[in-house]
């Protein structure tokens, strides 16, 4: 991922952009949406590298888990190794943890929706491939109905001059990814990646979304 950003950096274009054993799977639970506590939800998304998406919802007022990892693919438990060719299928993604009485899921895919350009087909800046695409797994017919609906009011208020590509497709499974990739912004704030392309968007979120960050 470091090579991608100093080739992004060398084509002048900077933006602001341990395997899980037992993944969560279809059959495993009749509604996905809601953890076996019952009062907790859970939301799986991805839009470009997992490191920016999980440094930006982290900061959320409400969220209390962002797992980085893999999903929408064919390969059972893959590394990330596996995932950078672009041939398992699997997206980057975060699993989100959330109260939904704190924050609804319709915010959170608001911001979702404005934190990445979800007008970009399979990249994100200088991360190319199927594996950086923009998509939601939804886990209930409730969050599928509410992605759409979001979708739609963004691109009525166009906000993005470009039509909005990100996918909305059930959830199969989620494939946590290694120990090194998870708080990764958090644990190496003076990596390369870090300042130049994580830097700026969670700068930008956090200018846009003041209110919904936590110790506000």
């Amino acid at each position: 991922m470091i090579t991608q950003v100093f080739l992004g950096l060398l084509l002048g274009s900077v933006v602001l952009s341990g395997t899980l054993k037992d993944p969560v799977n279809m059959n495993q639970s009749k509604d996905l949406a809601v953890t076996s506590s019952q009062n907790k939800e859970i939301v799986t998304f991805g839009g470009g590298c997992f490191w920016c998406i999980e440094a930006i919802f982290e900061e959320l007022e409400g969220v209390e888990q962002v797992e980085s990892g893999y999903s929408g693919g064919r390969v059972d438990d893959p590394t990330y190794q596996q995932v950078c060719t672009g041939k398992t299928g699997h997206a980057e993604v975060v699993q989100v943890t959330f109260d939904p009485k704190v924050i609804s899921v319709k915010k959170i895919l608001r911001i979702f929706f404005t934190v990445h350009d979800p007008t970009t087909l399979n990249r994100q800046g200088p991360d190319v491939g199927t594996q950086y695409r923009s998509v939601i797994f939804y886990r209930s017919q409730e969050q599928r109905a509410i992605a759409g609906e979001v979708l739609r009011e963004i691109q009525s208020e166009k906000l993005w001059s470009d039509p909005i590509v990100t996918e909305i497709v059930p959830f199969k499974a989620f494939y946590k990814a290694e120990d090194y990739h998870q708080d990764y912004y958090k644990l190496n704030p003076g990596q390369a990646y870090c300042r130049i392309i994580i830097d700026p968007k969670v700068k930008k979120f956090r200018e846009l979304y003041q209110d919904t960050l936590k110790g506000k």
